[in-house]
């Protein structure tokens, strides 16, 4: 009996961010696989080793989170004056599904340095030492992303100094400013509410602040559903009831935010909406054991990934809450004092982050016209990866 063999596909295996993903140049892939479709998934499963009913992704690159069950596909620029399009999938761990309805934040910072290494970036625009800007046309959502990469003798720089809670060892700081990041299909909030009561079957009637501001994202009180907001993983992860009554709201709000069309869809569009739920600052202890002091945050902020609590904080979930943060009213705003503000700190169950974010109402309707955060990024491996030729 024959077997097929393995192909070897070219990849950069990187980590942008709290996240990290398999990256491919469009021209790369195998022929079948350069245009949507289930080619095109089968491959990126097969890479990051899903479906896996053992929910371990052994048989590939993935790890068995959220967080790093991501694939990035870069092409060249579909529209004028950007460099590169960037597009993502979240690779489901125990499905055969992948996810291309929203963006990842986090594996944003590194879209920047593979588009550099990868010559989507002109190198007149290359600076021998200083900032390139990377103009990147997020293909998910149709909005554009502005990173700000370091150049050291013409070469992208990888290390530094620019600590990220969530991630162990420093490195280089990458400034990302995600312009217009409001849905442009409608209304930021597109109940018309800065805050709606939402009723949830088996859970009760929620105060949901619901905003398409990075990421589609429902933001309830931790308080409402009897948390303090200080909770770390293990609080929620384990706790089978909690991940249901999660995936209960989760489904409601898609459904009161016209994401879908009824609660069963929700199975189907497990990358977005998130949840999240916000408080009022308190003491803990972060889960690498560091001393996070009420008097260093604004507010705290929990949010749900793929059915689990995220270990740090999405990409796209912080640009959602420092939106919300600028427009009074909204939970978060409320959560962090009140009051018009321009930039937050908030603590997550890995540390804390500073985000910031203009905002303007406009005609009795809030816009955002960009949000601003740093990450890191850098190569973790580069080269092929193999997969089995049959398996797309």
């Amino acid at each position: 009996m024959s077997f097929p063999p393995q192909i070897k596909v070219p990849a950069t295996y990187m980590r942008g961010g709290t996240s990290k993903g398999a990256f491919f140049r469009l021209q790369d892939l195998p022929e079948g696989c350069q245009v949507p479709g289930e080619a095109r998934d089968k491959l990126l499963l097969r890479v990051i080793g899903s479906p896996d009913p053992y929910e371990k992704q052994i048989d590939g690159l993935g790890n068995a989170t959220s967080s790093t069950s991501k694939t990035v596909i870069l092409a060249a620029p579909t529209q004028p004056d950007h460099d590169v399009d960037y597009l993502f999938g979240q690779v489901s761990i125990d499905k055969p599904f992948v996810d291309w309805s929203g963006n990842c934040g986090n594996l944003t910072a590194a879209v920047g340095a593979f588009a550099i290494n990868g010559g989507f970036v002109a190198k007149d625009r290359i600076p021998e030492n200083g900032v390139c800007t990377v103009r990147i046309w997020q293909a998910n959502i149709k909005k554009t992303i502005v990173a700000h990469v370091p150049i050291t003798n013409g070469e992208v720089q990888e290390t530094g100094d620019f600590d990220l809670d969530g991630v162990t060892f420093p490195a280089a700081e990458v400034k990302i400013e995600f312009m217009d990041p409001a849905d442009g299909e409608g209304s930021m909030f597109p109940t018309g509410h800065l805050v709606d009561d939402l009723e949830v079957p088996g859970v009760g009637t929620l105060k949901a602040t619901m905003i398409n501001a990075g990421i589609p994202t429902i933001f309830v009180n931790a308080e409402d559903i009897g948390y303090k907001g200080s909770e770390l993983q293990g609080d929620i992860n384990s706790d089978p009831k909690a991940l249901t009554m999660f995936e209960t709201i989760r489904a409601h709000g898609a459904v009161k935010m016209g994401l879908i069309q009824d609660i069963a869809e929700a199975a189907n569009r497990q990358h977005t909406p998130k949840v999240a739920f916000v408080a009022k600052p308190v003491d803990y202890v972060s889960s690498s054991g560091k001393q996070i002091n009420a008097s260093e945050v604004d507010l705290l902020v929990r949010a749900m990934s793929m059915g689990k609590l995220h270990h740090a904080m999405m990409g796209t979930a912080a640009v959602a809450i420092a939106t919300a943060s600028a427009i009074p009213g909204t939970l978060v705003n409320l959560a962090a004092g009140g009051g018009n503000r321009t930039e937050v700190i908030f603590g997550h169950p890995s540390g804390t982050l500073r985000v910031g974010a203009e905002a303007k109402e406009v005609s009795d309707q809030w816009t955002a016209t960009k949000a601003i955060m740093s990450r890191s990024a850098r190569i973790i491996m580069e080269g092929w990866v193999r997969v089995p030729q049959d398996s797309f």
